[in-house]
């Protein structure tokens, strides 16, 4: 491809709004453009890196026995309402001219188990693996970092199907294997954690994080075991703390706290740390009432709630619903006075903590000199709060949390019978009985890798692409159009590596040679030949964009020399595990 008839429209700055260095350098190199919040274009340079992730993801997956499909990206709501999830403000949704109400695809699982249960009836034809590639759809509330977090985004979801959990452990490996490929064929090194399943639910579940200081996503690891988990999904060991005595501990009193609802103002009002406060958080697990206690100094884990209470979703309590229950507005809630079918949990935290502060349940009031067992009966004990760096490791007596940050770019579930059971997707096994589909579910996210790839792979010139998934693999830099020597040598290599099958950018524009030089490195392909004064010496300079020391290599075998660098490079990032 000749630059000077490609379009490739560079930027000599981002725009302000663009804080991650993957977002500057992808808008700076003409990879992406945006055209609303969290919308963007894929222009010629950036297509180009997604086709070549899409290649990768796709030969890792048929290499296990995936099939590929291609599902609708309007989805009727009906199908939402028989798992429920029609009620998610993730959804972008409308209706067609007939009034009939329809989402835009933000996941899969219901449209692949409406294929599924009308095809699939007997254990003789799974194991099944399906996937697709496909435009997906989300309502975020806050995206950022270019196509990192979007409203639309390209990505790669699979579903596999089996009679029983030990044929889904077997899937689900072979795809967490397959992931591991495909993220080293990226040039990606990636951590797998432990995570949270979120809106997709189900049970055992994990993603594959790239670490970057820009990530989004905190994660905690062990340093002393190989234990990492998003912190959402983090867990903490009971500490087995010894109650302290009550006896001196004069009775409980309220106290007026005039416009006081958060921890500073209550703490700032009574003298008092956050430590010595107990939040009291009224949620819904599965519709129903419940109550979760933490230190002030400490965040409520919903989704470690919703899995001590044994349910299936959690949210919080309406304002309107916490006035009716505990008679007062949000922000003066506790556990004492609390009617008695509202179950109250607690973090472990708290088994060590007596003489507390917490709400009175009434305006503007709170109670002081609290105890657990004595002013309110002891609570249900739990991991409840947000795990965070200093924390003792769940896996190794000795063990401490230490957070870093990372971007996730996979993510992997076991399904089990989430989504079959509600949906009717039965089959029947070897002895006549009817049974529910075991199901996983492996999303990765396309799009975002282009991101990752970037944020793994830079400077402070630009980009610097694994040969892999690099735009070109070559870039022949002309540096003087005008040299009819120069220009000569410059064709004649061109068209030896198109023959050779070399993917090759020739960089041909009537620009001045700094120009080029500087946006060969923004754009990031790996190879860079320069046709210049050299040739007069017959030869050209092959430089590595990671390596800026020229080689000098003679013209006439420059093509087949550049050639085999090439598959060396791709030959060092094709894994070595099988599948």
């Amino acid at each position: 491809m000749r630059a000077s008839q490609f379009f490739m429209p560079t930027l000599r700055e981002a725009p302000a709004e663009a804080e991650l260095p993957s977002h500057q350098l992808l808008l700076r190199g003409g990879f992406i453009r945006k055209l609303a919040a969290g919308v963007y274009t894929y222009l010629p340079l950036g297509w180009r890196v997604i086709r070549k992730i899409e290649q990768i993801v796709r030969e890792e997956s048929d290499r296990i026995g995936g099939i590929e499909l291609f599902m609708p990206a309007l989805v009727p709501e009906e199908l939402l309402d028989e798992t429920g999830r029609s009620k998610l403000d993730i959804l972008f949704k409308l209706k067609d001219r007939h009034q009939r109400p329809f989402t835009l695809g933000f996941t899969h699982e219901e449209v692949i188990t409406d294929i599924v249960r009308h095809t699939v009836s007997s254990y003789r034809q799974m194991p099944l693996l399906l996937y697709q590639i496909q435009t997906k759809f989300r309502d975020e509330p806050r995206p950022r970092g270019g196509v990192i977090r979007a409203r639309e985004f390209i990505m790669y979801d699979g579903y596999s199907f089996d009679t029983d959990e030990q044929a889904l452990e077997t899937m689900y490996q072979k795809v967490r294997r397959a992931y591991t490929r495909m993220f080293q064929r990226m040039g990606l090194r990636t951590l797998i954690v432990d995570a949270e399943a979120g809106a997709i639910g189900g049970g055992s579940n994990e993603e594959f994080m790239i670490l970057a200081d820009s990530g989004e996503d905190k994660v905690l690891q062990c340093d002393k075991s190989g234990y990492a988990a998003n912190a959402e999904r983090c867990e903490l060991p009971d500490p087995k703390l010894t109650p302290p005595p009550i006896d001196d501990v004069p009775p409980m009193q309220k106290v007026d706290t005039p416009n006081a609802r958060t921890v500073e103002e209550v703490c700032a009002f009574l003298n008092t740390t956050p430590d010595r406060l107990v939040k009291t958080l009224l949620m819904r697990v599965d519709g129903k009432p419940v109550a979760a206690l933490v230190r002030g100094d400490r965040e409520l884990n919903p989704y470690k709630l919703m899995r001590a209470a044994g349910g299936e979703s959690v949210e919080m309590m309406d304002a309107e619903t916490i006035q009716h229950l505990t008679n007062a507005p949000v922000g003066f809630a506790g556990p004492v006075g609390l009617p008695p079918e509202v179950p109250i949990y607690a973090d472990y935290e708290l088994r060590g903590l007596q003489d507390f502060i917490t709400g009175a349940n009434a305006p503007d009031a709170h109670l002081i000199h609290v105890c657990w067992g004595r002013d309110f009966p002891e609570p249900i004990w739990a991991d409840l709060r947000v795990a965070q760096a200093g924390d003792p490791s769940p896996r190794h007596p000795e063990g401490v949390l230490r957070e870093v940050r990372g971007i996730e770019v996979g993510h992997i579930f076991q399904l089990g019978t989430k989504y079959s059971q509600a949906m009717g997707a039965m089959f029947t096994d070897a002895d006549g009985t009817q049974k529910p589909i075991i199901m996983g579910c492996y999303g990765l996210g396309v799009s975002r890798c282009l991101a990752a790839v970037v944020e793994a792979h830079h400077d402070e010139d630009g980009i610097r692409f694994p040969i892999t998934v690099a735009p070109f693999e070559v870039i022949l830099i002309l540096v003087n159009p005008e040299d009819a020597e120069q220009r000569a040598a410059a064709e004649r290599l061109y068209a030896e590596l198109l023959a050779l099958g070399v993917e090759v950018l020739y960089d041909d524009r009537d620009e001045r040679s700094g120009v080029k030089f500087k946006d060969a490195d923004l754009i990031g392909i790996p190879l860079q030949v320069v046709v210049g004064r050299a040739v007069k010496d017959h030869q050209v300079e092959l430089r590595l964009r990671t390596d800026k020391n020229p080689e000098r290599l003679p013209l006439d075998h420059a093509a087949q020399a550049i050639a085999e660098r090439i598959q060396a490079m791709k030959a060092a990032l094709q894994p070595t595990e099988e599948v």
